[in-house]
């Protein structure tokens, strides 16, 4: 065993980088030599079979892989040319870890093999009384050294490069462990960025490395012996990634906004413009400067602004008094900021970004009227606009500064006046809303006024030329005439004589500074009731009022009338005549429904309710009196019985065979006089079975009234 051992020490010493490959002459460009994954695991299940085929390796020395030789650790096992790893004869136990070395002309590497459900080993074995494999018990004779190393980003090929070194302070002999690195950027996700030599300890890297990516790198390294065993560790390696200024500045935005107020002291803040570095805030290259490199326009002075170096804040350098939105030429600037790191040295990386700058209003002009007097025209009834004020205002109109706000101080105490603001232009449009009547006024002076929605500034006011005085002059026009009352509402009986007095018209002609005639028509009459004479407004009836008619509506039936002057052009006018009609008992009343249903036998439901019906109103309506008709013997058979004021009850005395009859009765109503009516109800009689009436069909044989007659009589002269 200890020749073994010894031969196993003369296979690893040798191998003085056992790294992730870097790149050799000859290699194609981004393949990195040797083995692509370093690391694998082989289950153990009893026996490893001859021949079985436990992994397939990853080896590429990036030239083809010819002539690779590789060596394992444990001669019972090989690496086949299809790169499998296999046992060369049954083996019934394994050690659990192996090593595997590929070598050719352009590659030097090694992998680990991890054997796992090993079973227990009994503490008798030759490996036990030997010593191999077991963890140094004695602290004090050795200790694991690693110290921190650091490594600059974006540095470029050759790779692998030598980083730092872990050191193994020991008083014995140094050859009987090796190292190992394990943690995120060796063994885990990113895989491979850093390896250790087995035998010297040397931490190297393989590939470029991004600080804006990762600033840092927390591994663990350790000893094992050639069994595998935990010799020494694991103890903490810290890798920091130095920073470079590969990243220039960048705003958030490629355009900003602000805005500052007309007027503004110097020095007023205006905006603030920040931009980002991805480099290391510790260092100068993420320490920005701020520069203002263009302004458009550049008058009237090309340094109105300016920008704190360091904060970014953008502030006015021009004065208060030039700072003036009605003469300056513009009102948005426009300023091209240029962000440097490297604190704004030359070799800073640069960022730009816009910032455009609105100079806003303030009230600090009053609007003025362009005229003091203003003359409007206006018909006598009418309504609607008749003038438009126009001011001057040097404010923004857009803005509660330059928006006109109209008022009417004096001159309209019937209020039939009213201004309001045209949105579009800024100007007052004064509008009548109570018509004017030439011939009560024909002249109104209006005293109007104009401000701003927002206040002045406190050295500003409102001058003479903030009020106007309109003059609106009333036009005289032919008016039509006018009826009074209206509506005109009289009370009348129906049923009056053809040519009874109904009402008489009032119209009167409102220009009385004229002498006109009027002459009365009829404009509509929808039943054709009523005539009217032309001179007089005498209105009569021509038809007979009827309070039934579809005409009325609640008991009132409407009319218009059309009066007509002389004049020029004639004008007219139209009136109203509202006749409330008062009931006369002029309709008889009427039984409803007109079918009923009772039981054929007497003992069943033999009751039918029956009520009364009269266009009329009370009192010639109800209380109803139903009873029977005349004919003779109907009062063996069926009784009428009343309910109420409006309803009465028929009866089946005895029992009739299922059939539909047709019973008269006679209805009278309570007016004076009363009139009354005699109609027939059909009474179906019909089976009654479990809460069911089983009835003839509408289209069944009717029983007549003298065959009912006839039954009775029979049933009679048998008794």
């Amino acid at each position: 065993m200890e020749i073994g051992v010894r031969l196993l020490l003369a296979f690893l010493i040798p191998q003085q980088v056992a790294r992730v490959g870097g790149q050799e002459d000859g290699g194609h460009e981004g393949c990195v030599p040797g083995f692509q994954v370093k690391h694998y695991q082989v289950a153990y299940s009893g026996a490893f079979q001859k021949g079985q085929a436990l992994i397939e390796v990853e080896f590429d020395d990036c030239a083809g892989n010819e002539d690779v030789k590789f060596e394992v650790s444990d001669h019972n096992f090989h690496v086949t040319e299809d790169l499998n790893l296999v046992p060369q004869r049954d083996v019934l136990y394994s050690r659990p870890i192996l090593f595997i070395h590929g070598l050719s002309a352009h590659a030097d590497d090694m992998a680990q093999v991890d054997v796992t459900g090993l079973p227990i080993q009994s503490p008798h074995t030759l490996r036990d009384i030997l010593g191999v494999g077991k963890t140094v018990q004695s602290r004090s004779k050795r200790s694991l050294l690693v110290p921190p190393m650091i490594i600059t980003e974006n540095q470029r090929a050759p790779f692998p490069r030598v980083i730092g070194k872990s050191h193994v302070i020991s008083t014995e002999k140094s050859g009987n462990h090796i190292f190992r690195l394990t943690g995120p950027g060796a063994d885990q996700d990113p895989r491979g960025l850093f390896t250790i030599d087995i035998g010297t300890g040397d931490v190297s890297v393989s590939r470029s490395l991004d600080r804006e990516a990762n600033d840092y790198y927390q591994l663990e390294v350790s000893t094992i012996d050639f069994g595998g065993n935990l010799v020494e560790g694991p103890a903490l390696l810290l890798i920091t990634v130095i920073d470079q200024n590969d990243n220039r500045p960048i705003f958030k935005e490629t355009r900003y906004t602000g805005e500052v107020l007309e007027g503004s002291p110097t020095g007023t803040t205006v905006m603030t413009m920040t931009a980002f570095d991805a480099d290391d805030p510790g260092t100068d290259n993420a320490a920005l400067r701020y520069n203002i490199v263009r302004q458009s326009p550049d008058k009237p002075s090309p340094n109105m602004f300016y920008i704190d170096a360091e904060r970014g804040d953008i502030v006015t350098v021009i004065s208060h008094t030039l700072l003036d939105r009605e003469t300056l030429p513009t009102t948005t600037y426009e300023l091209e900021i240029v962000a440097k790191d490297m604190a704004g040295s030359e070799v800073g990386l640069t960022g730009t970004a816009t910032a455009t700058i609105t100079i806003t209003d303030k009230n600090d002009h009053a609007p003025e009227f362009t005229h003091t007097l203003f003359e409007a025209y206006v018909y006598e009834g009418s309504t609607g606009v008749v003038v438009n004020l126009t001011v001057d205002d040097r404010d923004d109109p857009d803005t509660g500064a330059g928006r006109a706000i109209y008022s009417i101080v004096n001159g309209d105490p019937t209020l039939s006046f009213e201004i309001q603001t045209n949105p579009d232009n800024n100007e007052g449009m004064l509008s009548v809303i109570k018509p004017l009547d030439y011939e009560a006024e024909r002249f109104h002076t209006l005293l109007i006024k104009v401000e701003n929605e927002d206040p002045l500034v406190p050295d500003v006011g409102y001058g003479p030329s903030s009020t106007a005085t309109v003059h609106v002059t009333v036009l005289d026009i032919n008016e039509g005439p006018v009826f009074f009352p209206d509506p005109l509402t009289v009370n009348k009986m129906e049923n009056i004589p053809l040519g009874s007095f109904v009402a008489s018209l009032n119209a009167t002609d409102p220009d009385i500074l004229q002498t006109q005639s009027i002459r009365y028509a009829v404009l509509r009459d929808p039943a054709g009731w009523l005539s009217v004479s032309p001179v007089t407004g005498t209105v009569n009836t021509s038809g007979s009022l009827d309070r039934e008619s579809p005409y009325v509506y609640d008991n009132k039936y409407t009319a218009v009338f059309i009066a007509t002057d002389n004049g020029s052009p004639p004008a007219t006018g139209t009136g109203s005549l509202v006749i409330y009609l008062e009931d006369y008992n002029d309709n008889a009343p009427y039984v409803i429904p007109s079918v009923a249903r009772v039981c054929e036998d007497a003992h069943d439901m033999n009751v039918a309710i029956v009520g009364g019906r009269d266009k009329d109103l009370y009192p010639n309506a109800a209380p109803f009196k139903i009873e029977l008709g005349k004919q003779p013997g109907l009062d063996k058979t069926w009784k009428v019985t009343r309910v109420n004021s409006t309803h009465s009850q028929i009866m089946l005395l005895h029992s009739l065979k299922k059939a539909n009859y047709q019973l008269p009765l006679l209805i009278t109503d309570s007016g004076v006089p009363p009139l009354s009516n005699n109609t027939e109800v059909k009474v179906q009689v019909c089976v009654c079975k479990k809460n069911k009436m089983h009835c003839s069909s509408a289209h069944s044989h009717c029983a007549s009234l003298l065959v009912l007659l006839a039954t009775l009589l029979l049933a009679l002269l048998c008794l």
